[in-house]
């Protein structure tokens, strides 16, 4: 059961220190350094079009009250995104993912309790797919394809696992860090000053300890429209030119 309106990875997410926080942003950093040209197939981090076409992306969720304002907000400026949903969210809070659905956004994989993959073994990160699978399913009607390893982790043992699923690994290569409570105006700033077609942006549909993801969508959306970007899912993109 949910403590104190939050599951208990969520409970456990608030109880990080500075020091492993820091470890996790220099292995991934370390990661999304890697050039486009060495990511084997079936990983993406971005996919570079011509007709100024970018995925926004919410890991973690979903979240009872978060995800519906983030929501709101996509609805008002007519944005699609995608949500890689954590499992036990979902069966903690079936509402919020089935709103995330109806609203005609995609949704992804993010493993059912939120493990490492790369430390997790074959078969127990079989079954975190399947038992999320299933809940997206169950929940929503939808079938996910897309799959993010939490903290984006993942080395030849869990792209093997992903591609037994049939799932690619969806990266990105704007982090936001709005997880490390980042003013929502140094978010809009960083995304403003860096994207470009092809981008696949991260933000997170929760935080613990508040949440400034809604002020900064609230900054850079409506300027990336106005500059000609376009909001699509990630599948989407992926099928872009």
């Amino acid at each position: 059961m949910p403590r104190n309106g939050l599951s208990l990875w969520h409970a456990r997410r608030a109880d990080r220190r500075p020091l492993i926080r820091g470890l996790i942003v220099f292995v991934v950093c370390t990661a999304l350094c890697l050039p486009a040209a060495a990511l084997p197939i079936g990983v993406y981090r971005n996919h570079e079009n011509n007709s100024g076409k970018i995925a926004l992306t919410f890991d973690d969720g979903p979240h009872p009250r978060y995800t519906g304002q983030i929501l709101d907000i996509l609805d008002e400026y007519g944005v699609r995104a995608t949500f890689f949903f954590v499992g036990e969210n979902v069966s903690y809070y079936p509402e919020a993912a089935r709103d995330v659905a109806r609203r005609g956004h995609e949704i992804g994989n993010h493993t059912y309790t939120h493990p490492s993959a790369v430390k997790t073994g074959e078969q127990e990160l079989r079954q975190e797919l399947q038992a999320c699978e299933r809940i997206i399913q169950s929940v929503t009607d939808t079938s996910p394809k897309l799959f993010r390893p939490p903290e984006g982790s993942w080395n030849e043992r869990v792209l093997a696992v992903a591609r037994e699923q049939d799932y690619s690994i969806i990266l990105w290569d704007i982090d936001t860090l709005d997880w490390a409570h980042t003013p929502a105006e140094r978010i809009s700033s960083y995304v403003l000053d860096n994207t470009q077609g092809g981008n696949i942006i991260l933000m997170h549909d929760y935080q613990s300890g508040g949440c400034d993801t809604m002020q900064a969508l609230r900054l850079f959306i409506p300027e990336l429209l106005a500059r000609g970007y376009k909001f699509v899912t990630v599948s989407e993109l992926l099928g872009s030119q």
